[in-house]
């Protein structure tokens, strides 16, 4: 589980830019010497699941080489209330300047991995997956998704380019979602995996006997889905998406799909409470 640097960089440096903007850290230069020190420690002040913490070191790392950033507990690692994340010991000034992207990030990224957490935990007893969608925060895509697989779950498509996703509106400019799986499995190479939505079983076999390699069943009860998934009878990978939350996960889940996407773990989960404090 790794989060490519080139995606790091980008977001860190975006965020440093947004925040310091043309005249800098004005408060920190008006009032802390440039030649203070400090140790300082970044801690949980919830439990939750930590995912991040390579994002917060380089945004003390991009302000200043002179900062020894120590990661104290791994992406993945469930925490405490009080223990400690990270220790920053260095000059005081770029430790004061990061502060906030570096809690951001980490803040952020905790929160979508322990929502993953929490739903992965609730449907541990079988066999499948959550999964996250596109409905992530724009320009922190590859970030959120990286949080997903920090909490348990898994990814699914990472933008419109490397997977077709056939929904309702592609099915109804179409005429029907056999019409739309064929012209898609004409048009992209033996590679690209098909999905298509089924609102109705009765769309199901079409779909399947069309070339369609996943089926997106959308908003089901799971007794619909228990159905639909005898129907397929593993002709093709299954997903329940719509009102999947830690509360109705499990029975969605004991239906016996494959997968479950919930677009909230990226856009709406609640930011895990972390905070620095200098020692």
């Amino acid at each position: 589980m790794s989060l490519a640097f080139h995606h790091i960089d980008a977001a860190v440096r975006r965020a440093l830019a947004e925040d310091l903007g043309d005249a800098g850290d004005i408060t920190t230069a008006a009032t802390v010497p440039v030649t203070a020190r400090s140790r300082t420690v970044i801690a949980a002040r919830k439990p939750g699941v930590i995912a991040g913490v390579d994002v917060a070191k380089h945004a003390f790392a991009v302000l200043s080489d002179a900062l020894s950033v120590t990661v104290k507990v791994p992406d993945g690692t469930r925490v405490t209330a009080g223990e400690v994340v990270l220790e920053i010991a260095g000059p005081a000034h770029p430790i004061l300047s990061a502060e906030r992207v570096a809690l951001n990030f980490l803040g952020h990224l905790s929160g979508v991995a322990t929502a993953t957490a929490e739903i992965a935990t609730a449907i541990a007893h079988t066999k499948a997956k959550v999964c996250c969608t596109r409905k992530t925060t724009p320009g922190l895509r590859a970030l959120e998704k990286y949080a997903v697989r920090c909490g348990g779950g898994v990814n699914h498509r990472f933008g419109l380019y490397d997977a077709v996703l056939i929904k309702d509106n592609h099915i109804a400019a179409v005429g029907g979602v056999a019409a739309a799986v064929k012209a898609a499995r004409l048009s992209v190479g033996h590679m690209v995996k098909i999905e298509a939505e089924v609102d109705h079983i009765s769309q199901i076999d079409e779909a399947i006997t069309a070339g369609a390699d996943v089926l997106l069943l959308d908003n089901m009860t799971p007794a619909q889905l228990a159905d639909a998934v005898k129907l397929v009878n593993g002709r093709a990978v299954t997903e329940a998406s719509g009102s999947i939350t830690k509360t109705t996960a499990a029975a969605i889940a004991e239906s016996g799909v494959d997968l479950m996407s919930a677009g909230w773990i990226t856009h709406s989960a609640p930011c895990l409470d972390l905070g620095l404090d200098f020692k």
